[in-house]
């Protein structure tokens, strides 16, 4: 759970709502706003997303350091520009290019397909307790029933979170910047409102959890 992006993008309000978008999408995001730590941060990655206008390195050169470090590694080329030499030059290392502007869906489906052709998508599911999470599909089903388990966007980002990071105890600090993008205010009940309506969904017995344990004092795990 939890595929691992790399965005390099310089332009602050598309990288916001990009990264906004693909992490409401339960992608984890790492995003730079120039290239020259490009190679380290791609490690562990399943993807790069990259804009070829970038200061100091331009996309190109990124691109080609980062297809000679991680010859499987798919990348995604971002331009504003439209001439078929520039978009020859990208796709002699990038596995796909976008004009700008885009569609967020747009992007997302082809973030897709480039994972599922490089494998990273895995087709059997995370099994916890009685829950099945189809990855691939954005999908919970409760195995005991056989029924899919509807849950809010703000459930699913909660959950997908929680999974990303499975066995570790997340304070709620983290939790709530992960999920909120926001500061976490002591005090605020946001949360573990969320939390409560989670368990409701996906527990057994929600008054005693198996999936979703409460770590007094600290936060909250999903143990795998």
């Amino acid at each position: 759970m939890g595929i691992h992006l790399l965005y390099i993008e310089d332009d602050a309000e598309i990288g916001t709502w990009v990264n906004e978008d693909l992490k409401s999408r339960g992608y984890e995001v790492t995003w730079l706003q120039s290239g020259e730590r490009a190679v380290e941060k791609a490690a562990g990655c399943r993807l790069v997303i990259l804009d070829v206008m970038l200061p100091g390195l331009d996309g190109f050169t990124v691109g080609q350091r980062l297809k000679k470090a991680y010859p499987d590694l798919p990348i995604l080329m971002l331009s504003a520009r439209t001439s078929i030499d520039d978009k020859l030059e990208g796709l002699q290392f990038a596995d796909d290019y976008v004009t700008k502007p885009f569609h967020p869906d747009e992007l997302a489906a082809r973030i897709e397909v480039l994972l599922r052709r490089s494998g990273s998508f895995s087709s059997e599911p995370l099994t916890l307790k009685h829950l099945h999470v189809y990855e691939r599909e954005n999908r919970i089903v409760n195995n005991d029933t056989g029924e899919e388990i509807l849950l809010t966007g703000k459930q699913f980002q909660i959950f997908t979170y929680l999974l990303r990071h499975l066995g570790q105890i997340l304070t709620k600090e983290q939790i709530y910047e992960g999920v909120w993008g926001d500061p976490y205010l002591d005090g605020d009940k946001t949360l573990m409102v969320h939390i409560r309506y989670l368990r409701e969904k996906v527990e057994r017995d929600p008054a005693n959890p198996e999936i979703i344990e409460t770590v007094r004092g600290v936060g909250y795990r999903v143990k795998a």
